[in-house]
């Protein structure tokens, strides 16, 4: 893997520029991938469903974030495991587990 250090005018890079996007990982170090072009693709209706799946997921995270006590369990619980607390709620939405009411 290629490294570089960006010039300190650049403080962050994140988005999308030139037909790639940037961001930067957990841990902290910057990806640069090239963008795919998917404006051609035509979803199997399983995958589909996986997406709506996937986009209910999320929407469960976010309220799970916005509650002050599923987010304190899911902090407690991501230090423990070294993830993130976000990703943590997506992943008890895929396995039944719902913390909110």
């Amino acid at each position: 893997m290629a490294k570089t250090i960006l010039n300190p005018i650049i403080r962050e890079l994140y988005g999308e520029l030139g037909g790639y996007t940037y961001r930067r990982r957990p841990g902290g170090q910057l990806s640069i991938i090239k963008t795919p072009d998917m404006s051609r693709v035509v979803w199997s209706p399983a995958q589909a469903a996986h997406r709506e799946r996937f986009r209910q997921a999320n929407l469960y995270a976010k309220a799970a974030m916005a509650d002050p006590a599923a987010r304190a369990l899911y902090e407690r619980e991501a230090a423990a495991s070294g993830r993130t607390p976000y990703h943590l709620a997506v992943s008890d939405f895929f396995k039944g587990r719902n913390l909110l009411p």
